[in-house]
């Protein structure tokens, strides 16, 4: 079997201050595995972005084991790192000023990664990556004179410089419009067709329901996943589907290896509990939560 593109293990961040200490990742388990398409959603501060800025090498854990295309994060020189960043994972940032050089052309900027690490026919690999993404025909323009949903597709490109083994994206649709998030998607849906490991943090329901594989974070750890539907995976570029308002997936409570499972809040206020003590039975095979009336 092909070793797993993400390996996290009971993954913990502590953030602290002279007064207070933040638990930003409370034992987070996940395995993504090469050649996933996978999206993380959760509310602000539910830990996604801390998980993503460890994947990438920008943040360490605290306590726990995490993995990436077979390099312990845990264990790594500050040497190691450097390299880890340039050529196992790219990156694409919602905010383009983390992404692109104002004074840099188009082409320039996708060449730059590759300077960086000494690759050869750098300028040839530039245009097909920017033919790939679309912007083949603004590879001499600069930054001010692009639309953000132009400078997102080359920060792609960017992204994919020095051929990384896994692509993150961090909100890569948050600041563009419907059609050119619809392109965006497809981009990454193309690259994932051709063997691509892709994890993207997003907020737009639209993507995130087109995606065959998305896990959601609540208060720092898997609450649940959500697999698109057989009936769904052959239509993503159909017009005629609503993505925002059919229930294109199904969706499955995650439990961890103590055999624990986080409950949805809606579900636990309708058990109108006393206390925070439920009631566990099994019946015709199901197991069944129930709790006594509040007094």
């Amino acid at each position: 079997m092909a070793e797993a593109m993400i390996q996290a293990d009971g993954l913990v961040k502590i953030y602290k201050s002279k007064l207070t200490e933040v638990l930003a990742l409370q034992g987070l388990d996940l395995t993504v595995e090469t050649g996933e398409l996978t999206a993380i959603i959760g509310n602000s501060g539910s830990g996604k972005s801390t998980f993503l800025n460890m994947i990438g090498g920008l943040d360490k854990p605290s306590a726990g084991a995490l993995s990436v295309a077979g390099s312990n994060l845990f264990t790594m020189t500050e040497k190691q790192l450097v390299r880890y960043k340039r050529d196992t994972v790219g990156f694409v940032w919602q905010n383009n000023g983390r992404n692109l050089l104002p004074y840099l052309t188009a082409v320039q900027n996708v060449m730059l990664p590759m300077r960086l690490s000494g690759r050869r026919k750098k300028r040839a690999r530039a245009l097909e990556l920017l033919e790939m993404v679309g912007m083949s025909h603004r590879k001499n323009s600069r930054l001010n004179t692009m639309s953000g949903g132009e400078q997102q597709r080359i920060a792609i490109a960017i992204a994919l410089a020095n051929s990384p083994k896994l692509l993150l994206a961090d909100e890569p649709t948050g600041s563009v419009d419907t059609a050119t998030a619809d392109y965006i998607f497809d981009v990454f849906t193309e690259l994932n067709k051709n063997g691509q490991t892709i994890l993207i943090v997003t907020h737009d329901i639209a993507l995130s329901k087109k995606v065959r594989r998305v896990v959601a974070i609540r208060d720092g750890k898997i609450s649940s996943e959500r697999v698109l539907k057989e009936a769904y995976a052959d239509r993503l570029k159909e017009a005629t589907v609503n993505w925002r308002e059919e229930e294109t997936q199904d969706e499955y409570a995650i439990l961890d290896r103590a055999g624990r499972v986080q409950i949805p809040r809606e579900l636990l206020n309708s058990l109108k509990l006393d206390g925070n003590k439920v009631r566990i039975e099994m019946k015709d095979g199901k197991v069944i939560l129930s709790g006594s009336e509040k007094k």
